[in-house]
C-alpha cells in the first residue's frame, strides 16, 4: 500500500522489469495508483510544470540519478505492479502537487479565458477591465492551497515588491483604495505626530472634481476640506490658487493625479514644505506615472493606490499605502489592524519580547500587549488570495503602463484636429503619465452637449465616464453640510463646473485592440461630422 509522496517503480509492459519510476499522488478505485512520471533529466522547463528532483529530496530510499517529475505526465498503474522504492520530503511533494495544478490551470485558461475578437458596433468597449493570464489564477490557487486566508506570505511578498518598484521604504497592503485613502488621512490625526497632527476643525486643501473617497475621510473626521479650482488642460489643481486657500488652520494637502496625469508636484510640494503641511498623493489612478525622476505617489508624505479591477493592476479588491516615514508606517499599520499597539504579524506572538512586562496607558502593569490599543482603528487587511493575484500583476506593471501610453497617443493622434470642438488632455510638464483614461472636454462654442455625444457613443457600444464626482459639493451627500463651516471653496470653481458639465472620458486600458481604438476615434469623428 503506497501513500501520496511515495516513489514507486512499476513494471514495463514489454519486459516486465521494474524500470519506470513515479511519484504516487493518489489512488483510483482501490486498484490503481495515480502517479506522476519521473524522468532522468534535470532541465527545468519554462512553464514551471516540472520539478527538479535531487537525491537529498528523499527521506527514504535513493535515486540512481537526478531528474524531474512533470506535473502533467499522469498515469494510472495497477497497484500490484508497483513497488515502493522511496519517499519524498513532504515539502517536495507539496511543491510537485502545486506544480501539477499550474499545468491544469494553464489548460483551463487557454480554453475558458481567451478574449473574443473585436467586432465593430457589436463588441462592448469598456472604459477599463482586468488584464491577466494564467499566472494570476495559478497564484490564486496556490494561496488557496495554503488556506492561510488572511494577511500572509503573499501579502508580505507583494508589499516588498511594491516598495521595491516604487523605491520607497514601506508599503502596506489594505483591502481597497478607499481604505488606503482613509488610513492615509487618519494617520495624520494620530497624537503621535505631536503639534502637526490634524485636529477637528483643521483645514485640508483639495479639489472638488475627483473621487468622493479622497474627500470623505476629511469630512467624516470633522476636518474642513478647502476646495480649489482646476486647470482645464491637465484636469489637475490650479496651483496658482494654493496661497489663496491657505489659512492659519491649514494642516495638509490631499490631491489625486487625475486619470494618471500628475498634478504639478514641484509647485505643490514647495508650497507644502514652505508652510509645513502634510502632502498625501492619491495615486489610485496613476500607478506607474512618473514626475521628474520619480514615480507619483512617492513625492509626498504618503501615497495611496487602488487595485480594483479597472485600475493599473488588480487584485479584485485591494489597495496600498506607502511612505518613507517610519512613524507614519507605524501609525498606518496600527490603524489598519484594529488600532492595536502590537506589531506582531498574524499568527505571531511576543515579537517585542515584552508582551507581559510593559506599562501602557492606565492599564495594569503587564497587561497583554496583544490587546493594547494606541489608536481608534479598523480592520482593513486584504486576504492573501488577493495579494497572490497582485504579485502576478505587479510583474506586468511596466508592460501595462507602456500600453496605456501607446493607446493614449493613438487616441490623441486620431482626434487632434478636432480642437475646434474639444479640449484634449495635455500631460503635465516634466511628467510621463501612465494614463487611466482619455479625457475630452467640450469647448464653450461646441454645437452639441456632453450628454448628447456621450449617449451617441453609448449606443455604439463605447463605454464612457464622467470625471467622477464632477463637483462633489453639488452632490446629495453635501446638502446637509454648511459652506464656510463644514467646507470652504476658493473662488467660484469655474473650471470645476465646466468639467462637471462638459467633460467625459473613454478608456485606454492595456487589453484594448487597435481595432477598438480606431473604432472609438471613428465614432467620435462620425458624430462631429454632422456639425461641421
Amino acid at each position: 500500500m503506497s501513500d501520496i509522496g511515495d516513489l514507486v517503480s512499476f513494471c514495463c509492459e514489454k519486459s516486465g522489469e521494474q524500470k519506470n519510476r513515479a511519484l504516487v499522488i493518489g489512488t483510483y478505485q482501490d486498484d490503481y495508483e495515480v502517479v506522476l512520471i519521473f524522468e532522468g533529466e534535470g532541465r527545468q522547463d519554462q512553464e514551471n510544470t516540472a520539478v527538479i528532483l535531487r537525491r537529498d529530496d528523499l527521506v527514504m530510499g535513493t535515486l540512481d540519478e537526478e531528474g524531474r517529475i512533470w506535473g502533467y505526465k499522469t498515469l494510472w498503474v495497477k497497484k500490484r505492479k508497483c513497488k515502493k522504492v522511496g519517499r519524498l520530503k513532504n515539502e517536495v511533494t507539496d511543491k510537485i502537487l502545486r506544480c501539477q495544478q499550474r499545468h491544469f490551470v494553464k489548460n483551463y485558461f487557454d480554453f475558458a479565458h481567451q478574449r473574443a475578437p473585436f467586432i465593430p458596433g457589436i463588441s462592448r468597449i469598456n472604459y477599463a477591465g482586468r488584464v491577466y493570464d494564467e499566472k494570476e489564477i495559478q497564484n490564486l490557487i496556490d494561496a488557496s492551497l495554503d488556506f492561510w486566508l488572511t494577511n500572509g506570505r503573499f501579502s508580505k511578498k507583494f508589499e516588498s515588491h511594491l516598495a521595491e518598484y516604487l523605491n520607497v521604504q514601506y508599503a502596506i497592503l489594505v483591502n481597497s483604495g478607499s481604505s488606503a485613502n482613509l488610513l492615509a488621512f487618519m494617520a495624520l490625526t494620530s497624537p503621535l505626530l505631536g503639534n502637526r497632527h490634524v485636529k477637528r476643525g483643521d483645514e485640508v486643501i483639495t479639489v472638488a472634481a475627483g473621487f468622493p473617497t479622497t474627500v470623505a475621510p476629511i469630512i467624516q473626521y470633522g476636518a474642513v476640506p478647502v476646495f480649489v479650482d482646476m486647470d482645464l488642460e491637465t484636469a489637475n489643481i490650479d496651483t496658482s490658487q494654493l496661497e489663496s486657500a491657505l489659512s492659519k488652520r491649514t494642516k495638509a494637502v490631499i490631491l489625486a493625479h487625475t486619470l494618471g496625469n500628475p498634478f504639478d508636484i514641484s509647485v505643490v510640494k514647495t508650497f507644502c514644505d514652505k508652510h509645513q503641511l502634510w502632502l498625501i498623493e492619491d495615486n489610485c489612478d496613476a500607478l506607474g506615472s512618473i514626475y521628474g525622476n520619480r514615480y507619483t505617489g512617492t513625492w509626498g508624505d504618503i501615497g495611496t493606490s487602488s487595485f480594483y479591477p479597472p485600475h493599473h493592476l488588480t487584485m479584485g479588491e485591494g489597495g496600498a499605502v506607502y511612505t518613507n516615514n517610519k512613524l507614519l508606517r507605524k501609525i498606518v499599520l496600527s490603524m489598519r489592524d484594529w488600532g492595536r499597539d502590537c506589531w506582531c504579524d498574524s499568527g505571531d506572538d511576543n515579537t517585542c519580547g515584552c508582551r507581559f512586562s510593559r506599562q501602557d496607558g492606565k492599564l495594569p502593569f503587564g497587561y497583554d500587549h496583544k490587546y493594547v490599543y494606541s489608536h481608534f482603528g479598523y480592520n482593513l487587511k486584504a486576504t492573501d488570495m488577493q495579494a497572490a493575484i497582485g504579485c502576478a500583476q505587479l510583474k506586468k506593471i511596466e508592460e501595462f503602463s507602456a500600453k496605456r501610453r501607446e493607446h493614449f497617443n493613438m487616441l490623441y493622434q486620431g482626434l487632434a484636429d478636432l480642437d475646434h470642438f474639444f479640449h484634449l488632455p495635455r500631460p503635465t510638464s516634466n511628467s510621463v503619465p501612465s494614463w487611466f483614461g482619455f479625457l475630452i472636454t467640450l469647448k464653450d462654442n461646441a454645437p452639441f452637449t456632453r450628454n448628447a455625444i456621450v449617449q451617441y457613443l453609448e449606443t455604439k457600444n463605447i463605454q464612457t465616464r464622467s470625471l467622477f464626482a464632477g463637483n462633489i459639493t453639488r452632490h446629495p451627500c453635501f446638502m446637509a453640510l454648511e459652506e464656510g463651516e463644514d467646507f470652504r471653496t476658493v473662488g467660484s470653481l469655474t473650471i470645476t463646473e465646466k468639467i462637471m458639465n462638459n467633460s467625459f472620458w473613454i478608456g485606454v486600458y492595456p487589453a484594448m485592440s487597435k481595432e477598438a481604438l480606431d473604432y472609438m476615434v471613428d465614432m467620435i469623428r462620425n458624430y462631429v461630422a454632422n456639425w461641421r
